[in-house]
């Protein structure tokens, strides 16, 4: 072989490999900043937007800590967004349904909106019927958030940070809350929550994600098969939601999600927790005796093969079927989101836990520090 052939061929191999390694190569994760407007007072908010190296996004902003998308891909390997949510800030602080938002200082209900600590009587927002909901009438889905972002190893990270002043809605304390997305290599979102307090006080933290596992307005739920780790759940007393303090066996109810069932399979069935809700919205009690990150729940959509898996220290999780969204919501890109649409998980503890001493505690002293994992986990089949 001459000298020129000999070039020739070793450039040829040479562009085959380079190719082929051009073929496998991934894009390292990263974070990009960019702003998402102000909101009615001033405020500029900022949108994060967070990738792995397989091509998963998740796009969260400052008002609210709020996931505003989340796309990952379907049996085929197209990408497409699994999360409702609003297209500018105006949208979200008008919010009525916490789309995407992190839920404080108490997520879920407190019944007639006060509780005592310490021998003392709080009074917390009267802002769901007669009850306290997710923190009151500017919790932290109100707020903005301090954000700093970072990239590692196994993915893209964005913390975010507020500092709630005792007297806050109420609650007793200063609050220092940290919570830190991660989109990690392997298609999971974690979510890591910490606080400390200067005062007795108590916390409950959860994210409010409504998700479509199709496809963010691709229309209703009620074909995602799901599968919850719980054998009880915590019935309501009326349509409050307030539980009674019965742990009540799923077997045999329309709640028994111990076996992989359509969502829609029993939601219309004649029950009165089904009728008090508009279908499913429960606190489960999770099947864990420790507070280690275990397996609570498990989503199947057939048409696109989107697996969701939630994993979480919290020992409840929340199941609601969005039965009061309706058809004047219009979500991001112009889409109408229906009764239905979506559906949420939310980890966290017991609705009215500090009204109901038998419920896990969710109480905060000086000293302690507040520290919850969960993970939504992403996969096909």
């Amino acid at each position: 072989m001459s000298e020129a052939a000999k070039i020739s061929s070793a450039l040829l191999s040479f562009l085959f490999v380079f190719i082929g390694a051009g073929l496998i190569v991934q894009a390292k994760p990263g974070v990009k900043k960019d702003s998402f407007g102000k909101t009615a007072d001033g405020k500029s908010v900022e949108i994060y937007t967070l990738k792995n190296s397989q091509g998963a996004e998740a796009k969260i902003i400052t008002y609210g800590g709020t996931m505003v998308s989340l796309k990952v891909p379907d049996k085929n390997g197209k990408f497409g967004d699994v999360v409702l949510g609003y297209d500018s800030v105006a949208d979200y602080e008008k919010n009525a349904f916490y789309m995407g938002a992190l839920i404080g200082r108490y997520g879920n209900r407190i019944a007639k909106g006060k509780f005592s600590l310490g021998g003392r009587e709080y009074k917390l927002a009267i802002n769901n019927g007669e009850n306290h909901l997710h923190g009151g009438l500017k919790g932290f889905d109100k707020v903005v958030w301090t954000a700093k972002s970072s990239t590692d190893k196994n993915g893209a990270n964005l913390q975010l940070t507020y500092f709630s002043r005792d007297g806050e809605e109420g609650y007793p304390g200063n609050l220092l809350i940290k919570v830190v997305y991660s989109l990690i290599e392997n298609n999971e979102l974690k979510i890591v929550y910490s606080a400390t307090t200067d005062k007795e006080t108590i916390v409950n933290f959860t994210l409010h994600p409504y998700f479509n596992l199709a496809g963010a307005g691709n229309g209703d739920i009620l074909n995602h098969q799901l599968q919850i780790n719980s054998d009880r759940f915590t019935p309501v007393g009326d349509g409050g939601s307030i539980p009674t303090g019965e742990l009540r066996i799923v077997k045999g109810t329309p709640f028994d999600f111990t076996r992989t069932t359509k969502i829609g399979a029993r939601i219309e069935h004649d029950d009165a927790q089904l009728k008090f809700g508009s279908g499913y919205d429960h606190n489960f009690v999770l099947n864990k005796t420790r507070n280690s990150l275990m397996l609570a729940a498990k989503v199947y959509e057939p048409i696109s093969g989107r697996v969701l898996e939630v994993f979480t220290t919290e020992p409840g999780l929340q199941f609601y079927s969005a039965n009061f969204l309706d058809d004047t919501i219009t979500g991001k890109g112009g889409k109408i989101y229906r009764r239905r649409y979506g559906f949420c998980l939310e980890a966290q503890h017991f609705p009215d836990s500090p009204n109901k001493p038998k419920f896990p505690s969710t109480v905060l002293n000086p000293g302690q520090k507040y520290l919850q994992t969960t993970i939504y986990k992403f996969s096909t089949r």
